[in-house]
């Protein structure tokens, strides 16, 4: 008998989680590589904290794939994903040895989501991000080079474009990290962090009862708006705006929009505004026979009609119940289907604290240093696997079940 294959493409929240559930469910079923083999593809050898390339302590922000895959027996591809040829159940990948040609029974799309980077002049060659952890990495280099840069007014000037979630998190930590940085240099210019976005209010989807609540924040942290701009160009020396203003920054940190990964369009479905593709209850893709997806490439509906969103909360989840499903479907078990009752939102606000919303209509629950806790606890605990390449610990983290929300008590 031929061993039957499930593909994983992706090693982010989603896909890491898909491919150890796929793991879990097999091991519960008495099935070896053997019979079913798993393999994740994914770009590099890391699995990627994303949320936390914000940071100032963003180098905590990999694990190494192998410390999590090689324990449960995932075979791991490096390359990127070239195509996905549906009608042969065959994925191409772009490899340091040439391109491979993987066969799949099941594939688990995870490939995740990008930054949104339009066509303005400049952006490309002269703005920084944190969308992955080589960006994280080129900003970092960037800021301690600022010290060996000649003096003006705007050395220690930041940018930040895109006033959401990553770009409030990315204000906040910034000031500080600038501040740092400055207190070396005699020069004795004065640190700032300019918030930047084309809509009239910051954090526009959170909602009136947290928007308040960042206003103080970045009040309190000295960080500047600019709201209802839209940017022209950039350049070295910062940004020039529609109708002709210069906004002067040696740092332009573009965190405007999210996108998912483009190669959804080689699906013959209709996507969403965000290119997401349609799955249902089980996370299989609608009308794809034999395909799964999960995480930020995918949407799901989950209680009272909302749909996932594309966060960490939402892909660890819908990674464990794909993955298991992909086990269940290729040997003919019933599937789970996925249920969240719940959602919260934890947003970063620098040296000032955070803030803990319930709901989809964003209620704050906490703020200031006790969300703060509740953050740090998510971000260097509650999101990454196992660490100690257990098998059992790894396994049984990989459940098909839904964690409850994190306490903001105490």
């Amino acid at each position: 008998m031929s061993v039957q294959r499930i593909v994983v493409l992706g090693g982010g929240f989603a896909g890491l989680w898909s491919a150890a559930a796929a793991a879990r469910q097999l091991d519960a079923l008495g099935l070896g590589p053997d019979v079913v083999e798993v393999t994740l593809v994914n770009r590099d050898a890391f699995h990627g904290i994303r949320v936390r390339n914000y940071e100032a302590a963003f180098a905590e922000a990999r694990v190494p794939l192998d410390d999590v895959l090689q324990p449960i027996g995932v075979r791991r591809v490096e390359g990127e994903v070239a195509d996905i040829r549906l009608a042969t159940r065959t994925v191409l990948v772009r490899t340091a040895g040439g391109v491979s040609q993987l066969a799949y029974d099941r594939l688990i799309f995870a490939l995740g989501s990008q930054l949104v980077r339009p066509p303005i002049p400049g952006l490309a060659e002269s703005a920084f991000d944190v969308d992955t952890y080589r960006g994280a990495e080129r900003l970092n280099t960037h800021l301690h080079s600022l010290l060996t840069q000649p003096d003006s007014p705007s050395k220690y000037t930041a940018l930040v474009i895109g006033a959401g979630l990553t770009g409030i998190e990315t204000a906040t930590e910034l000031i500080d990290r600038l501040r740092t940085i400055a207190a070396r240099d005699k020069s004795g210019e004065m640190p700032r962090v300019i918030l930047a976005d084309r809509n009239r209010l910051v954090g526009s989807d959170m909602g009136d009862s947290a928007r308040p609540v960042i206003e103080q924040a970045l009040a309190a942290l000295g960080v500047e708006m600019r709201l209802g701009i839209e940017v022209a160009a950039v350049d070295a020396a910062g940004v020039t705006l529609k109708g002709g203003e210069k906004l002067a920054a040696a740092t332009v940190v573009w965190c405007a929009g999210m996108r998912a990964n483009p190669l959804t369009e080689l699906f013959p479905v209709e996507r969403d505004r965000w290119g997401r593709l349609p799955v249902d209850e089980s996370l299989r893709v609608r009308g794809v026979p034999h395909v799964f997806a999960a995480g930020d490439s995918a949407s799901v509906i989950l209680d009272e009609g909302h749909a996932s969103v594309m966060s960490c909360q939402h892909g660890r989840p819908m990674g464990r119940f794909a993955g298991h499903n992909a086990v269940c479907d290729l040997r003919g078990a019933p599937l789970l289907p996925l249920a969240i009752d719940w959602y919260v939102t934890v947003l970063d606000l620098g040296a000032w604290g955070a803030v803990y919303t319930e709901g989809w209509e964003r209620r704050v629950v906490a703020q200031g240093a006790q969300a703060k806790r509740v953050k740090q606890t998510i971000n260097c605990q509650r999101i990454y696997p196992p660490l100690s390449r257990d098998r059992r610990a790894i396994l049984d983290a990989a459940a098909p079940v839904v964690e409850r929300p994190p306490s903001f008590c105490g």
